[in-house]
């Protein structure tokens, strides 16, 4: 009998301790949208958003999705969740698909995982104001080029939601093919992104490497009541008050002067124009005088000045004047007072707070709120799961065979079109690494420069190697300034004795500046000088 009774109770055990294993392992919420939307989704009824959402079919597929049907529209939809997702502990996996069936040039197609709303807020409100916990997906347009992850985190001293985005986050793929997102939170404060189950990043939710700005404020800050004294001299180097300009320093000589020992090229025709009326010229039969003015013959280069030296009136070449020194000032020197840049005294932060995790708000709804010039983005499988295996399971089962057909396509189209019609693979997988190249953190003041060079590269169907490889100099170029800057040397060109051949007379001076992104930025200041005996410069012709 007492054999019995233990039995009874284990079995019982057994029972919920597996159920609950099954229904651990189920997802805390999925849409796939295989059937319609309405009456599930709430479509926002706030005026901004005007574009139709609609119930369609991927294209190639007879699978159903979340469509955003036109162009240059702004969209905003919502789903409540029935129970809220708790992100305090354990393992959440987010994780959705999305379509970009015409491209995206400039726009989102991002989710938004709201947190509970303020009280009297309907979703039939929700707009771009409608506060998130989590907002994660791909955005496009300019400069920008990334997967989002931004976390709205409460501040226990002062009560605010700070918004904190994630440190170089991946690119977005750039073809027209399915590609599905994950976010996986750990307990331990990982973070990992991916892209078609591919590890794209992976960061720690409290490091400051990983967020700005930081989850955990500094302990200290600036005082911002501090003021710097009237006294403090931040000026490293003064001039010298003891200097006194040379007597022969001359501040009103030219800084450059006739040659006088140039002589006028034999066979310069002093008394022919450089230009003279075209002989073929004719007075078109609708000229009118009064209403046109009167008609002049278009002028052409003289024939005349073709074999000689020169034409016209010759003047002596200018040279640099030897005794210019230009606009005198004293050298600099220590300055005695020197105190170095003044910086405010650092005080307690008095919104610092130390954490071991984030305190992250539960999940109450999933909102997409969008603007975007494109249509044709295709939502689906929308996933909230605690389990990365049953994430991993459904990118399997949904998306693996849609995107498997979506590359099958895209290969024999690539192969039918050929290398002039298309993009070859080598040379998709070569604009993914440069845009991958792009994001890299250094080169960020180049970033919008990149983009656009690899942008407009993209977009012409004739792409060439020469192309490609130009792309590569554009990168190779800005490297090698970065590491070691860009340095010219004076040059200096003499002027030739007087000839008939062309007397010259150019200096060139190289000076680096640094630049505020910790570059060198060239300036150049050529001085050049005409060449008066030479033929002078042709006048452009006059326009009928």
């Amino acid at each position: 009998m007492g054999g019995r009774n233990l039995t009874a109770p284990l079995v019982l055990m057994f029972i919920a301790a597996l159920f609950s294993q099954i229904w651990a392992s189920d997802p805390l919420f999925y849409e796939s949208f295989d059937e319609s939307f309405e009456g599930r989704w709430i479509v926002s009824e706030k005026a901004d958003y005007e574009g139709t959402w609609k119930h369609s079919k991927s294209d190639g597929h007879e699978d159903y999705g979340l469509l955003v049907s036109e162009q240059a529209r702004k969209y905003a939809i919502v789903k409540e969740l029935e129970e809220p997702v708790a992100l305090k502990d354990g393992t959440v996996v987010l994780q959705f698909e999305v379509r970009l069936q015409n491209g995206l040039e400039c726009g989102g197609a991002y989710l938004k995982y709201l947190r509970p709303q303020e009280a009297g807020w309907t979703p039939k409100g929700f707009n771009n104001e409608s506060p998130f916990t989590i907002m994660f997906g791909p955005d496009k347009c300019g400069s920008t080029n990334k997967v989002h992850f931004i976390l709205q985190h409460k501040n226990p001293k002062t009560g605010k939601f700070v918004e904190h985005h994630l440190k170089y986050p991946p690119s977005v793929p750039f073809d027209k093919n399915s590609h599905v997102y994950t976010a996986i939170l750990k307990p331990d404060n990982e973070l990992k992104i991916l892209i078609d189950g591919e590890e794209k990043k992976k960061a720690n939710l409290l490091s400051s490497d990983d967020f700005e700005p930081a989850l955990i404020p500094p302990k200290t800050i600036p005082d911002p009541d501090d003021k710097k004294p009237e006294d403090w001299d931040e000026r490293a180097k003064i001039p010298d008050p003891d200097a006194v300009k040379p007597d022969d320093w001359d501040e009103d000589a030219p800084m450059e002067i006739e040659d006088e020992e140039a002589v006028k090229p034999e066979g310069w025709l002093d008394d022919e124009p450089a230009e003279t009326d075209d002989p073929e010229a004719t007075k078109p039969e609708d000229w009118d005088d009064e209403e046109d003015g009167e008609w002049e013959a278009p002028k052409v280069d003289n024939p005349k000045c073709e074999a000689a030296p020169g034409c016209g009136e010759w003047k002596r070449p200018m040279k640099r004047n030897p005794a210019y020194k230009g606009k005198w000032s004293a050298p600099l020197i220590d300055n005695p007072n020197y105190k170095g840049i003044w910086k405010p005294q650092e005080i307690d932060n008095p919104e610092y707070f130390e954490l071991d995790k984030p305190n992250m708000e539960p999940i109450d709804a999933i909102g997409i709120e969008i603007w975007t010039m494109q249509d044709g983005i295709l939502f689906d499988n929308i996933l909230i799961s605690t389990d990365e295996k049953v994430a991993e399971s459904y990118r399997l089962e949904t998306w693996k065979p849609k995107y498997d057909v979506e590359k099958e396509k895209q290969k024999a189209e690539d192969a039918g079109a050929g290398f002039k019609d298309g993009l070859s693979g080598l040379q998709k997988k070569i604009f993914d690494v440069l845009y991958r190249i792009a994001d890299i953190p250094f080169l960020k003041p180049y970033q919008i420069k990149i983009i656009d060079v690899i942008e407009k590269a993209e977009k012409q169907p004739t792409v060439t190697i020469g192309v490609l490889v130009s792309t590569v100099v554009v990168f190779a170029t800005v490297i090698v300034r970065l590491l070691f800057g860009s340095k010219k040397k004076p040059q200096r060109q003499e002027v030739s004795a007087p000839s008939a051949s062309k007397t010259k007379s150019a200096e060139t001076v190289g000076n680096d500046s640094p630049g505020t992104n910790g570059t060198n930025e060239e300036k150049e200041e050529n001085v050049k000088v005409d060449d008066a005996s030479a033929p002078r410069a042709r006048k452009s012709r006059r326009e009928t």
